[in-house]
């Protein structure tokens, strides 16, 4: 088994890159272990990573 570390933005360029624009610097960065590597990925896959991402990103902010 393949196991591949990325970053986000690494995946949004290659699967999504109409999303890159909308995504934070820190979310783009967030490291992402990728089972069975970047080749094997999906733009489904894609999708889930960067919600789960943004979700992450969000646990911590503050509303106003």
């Amino acid at each position: 088994m393949l196991v591949e570390t990325v970053k986000l933005s690494t995946i949004v360029m290659r699967l999504t890159p109409e999303l890159y624009p909308f995504l934070k610097r820190s979310e783009l960065d967030f490291e992402i272990v990728l089972r069975n590597g970047l080749e094997a990925l999906e733009t489904e896959d894609a999708m889930e990573i960067i919600q789960y991402s943004i979700s992450e990103h969000q646990k911590d902010a503050l509303l106003h």
